[in-house]
């Protein structure tokens, strides 16, 4: 009998001892929940600051002033320039909180649907995290931001002004002098659909290509706004969000044999339990979402 060293990678279409053999590779369970989960994260991009957290605890200053304490003054030849106190936004500090969850795949399951047992089993595990913290982030936010303006009238209805309202939004985000540039807008499920078959906008799209909505049932981008659609906002109306200043996420790492892929947030393990014949599968985040800048966001009510 012969032996090949090192061993053959294990495949995505392969008997029972390939899936066995997945799970037990922790970075291609990793890789696997990584690509499960990629750009699900709304929360992620809303919040682009990321700090390394040591100790439990994030801690990051709140709503920072752009100008100094005094005016600029005339300076003559030679003399000497007025001191200025160049201040600092509140302190605060936001505790990391470990969210996480485990799946079971047996031997049997295995066994019967190959590949597909594990398939599934992370995609849920990736799912419900994802769902989870997105759902901290945007609590976070709709709590943090009280800037609001009013749509004229309701996108839903017969006369929607859609586009005056979502510029009237960057107008009132653009007068608070902080320099605030948003690029976000964050709605529910119908009310991109609403965005998306608005005749005003249809009308003011570019007629000589079919790269609108009415052809390719998108529509991702208004007045230089990504639009966002999740299911997880925590109140109705549309978030207009800078997402360069708006806040940030501690991520904590504590250690324990996890793998994490590049890029993703998300922590995993593979753990085989012979005395029930079966895997355990674990998906985690130990991470903390804040608001810094809570100007630097607007919810258009009334739409």
């Amino acid at each position: 009998m012969s032996y090949s060293y090192p061993a053959a990678a294990p495949t995505l279409a392969g008997d029972v001892l390939t899936v066995n053999r997945f799970l037990n590779n922790p970075t291609l369970v990793a890789r696997r929940v990584a690509e499960l989960s990629r750009q699900r994260f709304i929360g992620d991009v809303l919040l682009t600051g990321r700090s390394d957290v040591e100790g439990g605890a994030v801690q990051f200053e709140t709503d920072d002033t752009l100008y100094s304490d005094r005016p600029v003054e005339r300076v003559s030849p030679g003399g000497e320039y007025p001191l200025a106190t160049v201040g600092t936004g509140t302190a605060s500090i936001a505790k990391t909180e470990k969210w996480g969850q485990d799946t079971l795949v047996t031997d049997e399951k295995i066994k019967r649907e190959r590949m597909q047992a594990a398939e599934r089993a992370m995609g849920i595990l990736a799912n419900s995290v994802v769902k989870q913290f997105d759902s901290v982030c945007l609590s976070l936010i709709a709590s943090a931001v009280t800037q609001t303006i009013a749509a004229s009238s309701a996108w839903s209805g017969a006369t929607p002004t859609i586009l005056r309202d979502i510029m009237r939004a960057k107008a009132t985000i653009a007068a608070l002098n902080k320099g605030y540039n948003p690029n976000v807008l964050v709605v529910d499920d119908m009310t991109w659909a609403y965005l998306g078959s608005d005749a005003a906008l249809m009308n003011a799209m570019a007629r000589e290509s079919q790269n609108n909505t009415v052809y390719t049932g998108e529509f991702s981008v208004v007045a230089g706004l990504l639009i966002l659609p999740t299911p997880n906002l925590p109140a109705t109306g549309a978030w207009m969000v800078d997402t360069n200043l708006l806040g940030g996420i501690g991520n904590e790492d504590l250690g324990g044999g996890y793998g994490r892929w590049a890029g993703s947030p998300i922590e995993t393990k593979s753990m085989r339990e012979d005395k029930e014949d079966q895997f355990r599968l674990r998906a985690r985040r130990v991470a903390v979402p804040y608001v810094n800048n809570p100007g630097a966001a607007i919810r258009i009510t009334g739409i």
